[in-house]
């Protein structure tokens, strides 16, 4: 067969069978609203069939900490970053609007009233998916982020390389 004869969804089904579709996604921001916009497409992403896979550092890794735990670093100061930096999913702040925690509760009760999921709903069903958490293991050091202080589910604790490989294999990549 010469291409001139290649049916076009054809070759799209060998294409995507050879090579299926990826998505990585950088979260940095530790705020409510972008961490929402990771999750929505995560999951959208995942429903789709595309192979996603979310790599969680800095500020981001305050959506994959468990609410309350105390960072076990050794030295005063990463421990002053874990009390600082507090975590968990449903404690994230907005980006924009914040005003001391009125804003993100007013946001909240919006959400609830139009029945769109929060934060930790979206991380779920991300996870019911199939989606790949992967935590900063050169962050965590960092900010005094011990894997205990993380929730259940993270698929890998690696670095950049790591994300990198990913990336490189993915035809869609997104840092927010």
């Amino acid at each position: 067969m010469t291409i001139a004869q290649m049916d076009p969804s054809v070759a799209l089904a060998d294409l995507q069978a050879s090579k299926p579709e990826r998505v990585t996604i950088v979260l940095l921001s530790g705020d409510m609203d972008r961490a929402m916009a990771a999750f929505i497409i995560a999951t959208g992403a995942a429903a789709m069939g595309m192979q996603v896979t979310v790599f969680f550092t800095f500020w981001g890794l305050n959506a994959i900490r468990r609410k309350g735990a105390a960072s076990s670093a050794k030295d005063w100061l990463r421990r002053m970053f874990g009390l600082l930096n507090k975590g968990g999913a449903d404690s994230l702040p907005l980006s924009r609007f914040h005003f001391g925690g009125l804003g993100t509760t007013m946001m909240k009760k919006v959400m609830k009233q139009n029945r769109m999921p929060g934060v930790p709903e979206l991380m779920e069903t991300a996870l019911e998916l199939g989606v790949r958490f992967i935590a900063c293991t050169t962050t965590m050091g960092l900010m005094g982020i011990t894997k205990d202080t993380l929730i259940e589910g993270i698929d890998q604790f690696a670095g950049v390389t790591t994300y990198l490989a990913e990336a490189k294999q993915g035809s869609v990549n997104l840092f927010i």
